[in-house]
């Protein structure tokens, strides 16, 4: 009988445990489980951050999975929109809109040299305005010939703003026209053997392939490119419409969604269509992105009353299994309340003072071990809208309502008023960092206007710094020092204008940092724990017009959209890191308890059992 070397070459290598740093394809001998064990690649969607405006039909196809643009589309409402989102691999931020409004348009290129064409602006009409992207700006260019609608008809690939393809679509009537563009101008080329509507295009303008869309009904037929002439292809499993597309590659791609609401999946190798994993969320009108094997499928159409919902879902063929960011229930606290101090980190908060509602402020004070909330040593002045900074056994408590300046340090045992308060009492402001240097910014007290104040403690007493540019209250913190602060939402009084500004701190000088998507006050953010300001989240709050759940990242530069908490409310506390953070109590449509955990996304080698059988 022949041994595995004998066929291999190479024994099966024995470890204790598992192999380190294993690899797809790579088999051993796990020793503690007496099981052989392998790393095997496999296929599946996973969720990801929602885009910040949901909507359909955008101008996509500009990137890749983890780098990519969608332009535009229609949303519910407004309806049409001009606004522009960029997909950084963990969520979605805000960037120059282009400057007409498209719907139903194509797109081809990379974020840093993106291309737009084609479309509705609305009335009945179609465009072939088109627009050009150099990763800060769109730039008009030479209009197309056809003006049409192309759904997610326009390819070219990463090379698509110098060499961009558009191919079929709607003006009235299904359209067989096929454009070339050079990066300045587009030309004609060979039309398509069937004029058809609301079809893929991916590939490059010289090898190209149009899939499925809209004759007389859906249809399954594909055409095939070559840079002059259309021939015909092999048909896909499914006919479908308003589908969407991973646009790079001829020879690697994927059909996914479309109408009606669709969840299908299909790959395309060069040779043949398969079944692939199926989307999570059926739905039209995706913004599709990448590649056959590392594909993205933005927001979309699904029914109402969310019609144009953000969803986002990601699709790999990997080795490793990715678990996507997300919000979870975590314990609840024994006393409901908001706006207390919080600190330390997911698994080891405190959490003191706070409003309960009639009557008021609270001196009661808790500890979190990652599970469950335990009753601590009270505070010694009772207080809401108080502020929080510091770990566990090292805490600090500072402001609060009745305006006061009263400051307090927690050892993991108590609280201890110490002697020196702030120079300027007030409640509703922000502060971050360690017991020894924290940063207590803006906030107001009855007697005063919203202030733009800042003082340092040093673990002694506090001194004034330099102010905020810009006044306000319920605004968020974070930060592990005070060189390392940034403060970010609130507003100058409520039910005013909510700011999106955020400004970092560097020990010395305040500059400005990105703006939120969403402006809000009374939002969670990062006040204790090792949250820093290239690394910190914006969640809950309240928007003018309601409690929102909707939670954003920021790298130090942007922010851009997370996985939204479980439960809208605003006054809500947090702490910890942007991968590990607690999102604390609050108020909504009650004053809340409940505690909502944050974790970020992970990714982990998919190691499976062998069996010989």
């Amino acid at each position: 009988m022949s041994t595995f070397k004998n066929i291999q070459g190479k024994n099966i290598r024995s470890y204790a445990n598992n192999a380190p740093n294993a690899t797809a394809g790579e088999m051993w001998y796990n020793r503690s489980e007496e099981k052989l064990k392998g790393v095997v690649t496999t296929s599946a969607w996973s969720s990801s951050s929602p885009m910040a405006t949901g909507r359909e039909f955008g101008s996509s196809g500009i990137g890749t999975q983890a780098a990519n643009i969608v332009a535009g589309g229609y949303a519910y409402p407004p309806g049409r929109i001009a606004n522009t989102e960029e997909y950084n691999g963990s969520g979605w931020e805000n960037i120059t809109n282009v400057n007409a409004v498209k719907y139903v348009g194509g797109g081809a290129g990379s974020v840093t040299a993106g291309l737009v064409f084609g479309g509705s602006p609305g009335g009945g009409s179609y465009t072939g305005d088109t627009e050009e992207y150099n990763g800060s700006s769109w730039s008009e260019q030479n209009n197309m010939s056809t003006g049409r609608n192309l759904y997610n008809a326009g390819a070219g690939g990463p090379s698509g703003q110098t060499a961009g393809l558009a191919a079929g679509g709607y003006n009235g009537s299904n359209s067989n026209a096929t454009e070339e563009y050079d990066g300045s101008s587009w030309t004609n080329g060979g039309n398509l053997g069937t004029a058809r509507r609301a079809s893929v295009l991916f590939g490059t303008q010289t090898a190209g392939t149009l899939a499925t869309g809209y004759v007389s009904g859906n249809v399954s037929t594909v055409e095939n490119y070559d840079g002059s002439s259309w021939t015909t292809g092999t048909s896909t499993n499914v006919a479908k419409s308003s589908a969407a597309s991973s646009a790079m590659s001829q020879t690697s791609a994927l059909v996914f969604g479309g109408s009606p609401n669709l969840n299908t999946n299909e790959s395309w190798d060069g040779t043949s269509w398969a079944v692939a994993p199926t989307l999570a969320t059926g739905r039209a009108g995706i913004n599709g992105a990448g590649t056959g094997s590392a594909a993205i499928a933005a927001s979309g159409f699904t029914t109402p009353p969310d019609a144009s919902p953000g969803i986002t879902e990601e699709y790999n063929v990997s080795a490793n299994v990715i678990t996507a960011a997300t919000w979870a229930s975590g314990g609840a606290m024994n006393t409901a309340r908001l706006a207390g101090a919080a600190g330390g980190t997911q698994t080891a908060a405190f959490y003191a003072g706070g409003r309960v509602g009639p009557p008021g402020g609270t001196a009661d004070s808790e500890e979190y071990n990652g599970s469950s909330w335990t009753e601590g040593n009270n505070l010694n002045t009772s207080r809401q809208y108080v502020a929080g900074a510091g770990t566990q056994t090292a805490g600090l408590a500072a402001g609060g309502y009745p305006a006061t300046g009263a400051t307090e340090e927690y050892n993991g045992t108590s609280w201890a008023s110490q002697p020196n308060s702030m120079g300027t009492g007030r409640a509703f402001g922000g502060m971050a960092g360690a017991q020894t240097s924290a940063v207590y910014a803006g906030g107001n007290n009855p007697s005063t206007a919203v202030t733009n104040i800042v003082e340092e403690y040093n673990g002694t007493s506090w001194s004034e710094q330099n102010d905020l540019s810009q006044s306000r209250k319920y605004l968020a913190a974070a930060g592990t020092a005070d060189t390392n602060v940034v403060v970010y939402g609130g507003s100058d009084q409520p039910g005013s204008t909510k700011y999106t500004n955020t400004e970092e701190y560097d020990g010395t000088n305040w500059t400005n940092g990105g703006a939120l998507i969403t402006g809000r006050q009374g939002l969670g953010g990062l006040s204790g724990g090792p949250g820093t300001k290239a690394g910190t989240l914006a969640f809950g709050g309240y928007d003018g017009t309601a409690a929102v759940a909707s939670t954003e990242g920021y790298d130090g530069t942007s922010w851009s959209t997370r996985p939204s908490l479980a439960t809208a409310r605003y006054d809500v506390r947090g702490t910890g890191s942007n991968t590990a953070a607690l999102a604390i109590g609050g108020d909504g449509a009650s004053i809340f308890a409940n505690t909502e955990e944050f974790t970020g996304e992970t990714t982990a080698v998919n190691i499976v059992d062998i069996t010989t059988s």
